[in-house]
């Protein structure tokens, strides 16, 4: 199971207008246990927006990305995985 051991987040700005509610991209870095699929030995960070719209907040995307070589990597989080993002990033919005 991957663990989050930090983050930074920034709000977005949309320069139209045209985007409902607020949106967060969050870089977490994450380690993952060595004989997980998702393991990389130059660490893995995790790009996520997050979207806030009145009571309505929501995991819109995300990117899995080697730290090193900032290649993003072709893979899906589980499910659960997903929620302790979503969870995770509603208890640090700025």
């Amino acid at each position: 199971m991957m663990k989050i051991i930090s983050h930074t987040v920034e709000k977005l700005i949309d320069p139209t207008g045209i985007l409902l509610g607020e949106r967060y991209e969050f870089i977490l870095n994450i380690e993952v246990p060595e004989d997980d699929e998702l393991y990389s030995e130059h660490g893995l960070k995790i790009k996520a927006i997050f979207v806030v719209n009145q009571s309505d907040v929501r995991l819109a995307q995300y990117y899995i990305i080697e730290q090193v070589t900032e290649v993003i990597l072709d893979f899906e989080l589980e499910e659960d995985e997903e929620i302790l993002i979503k969870d995770y990033c509603s208890r640090h919005l700025q």
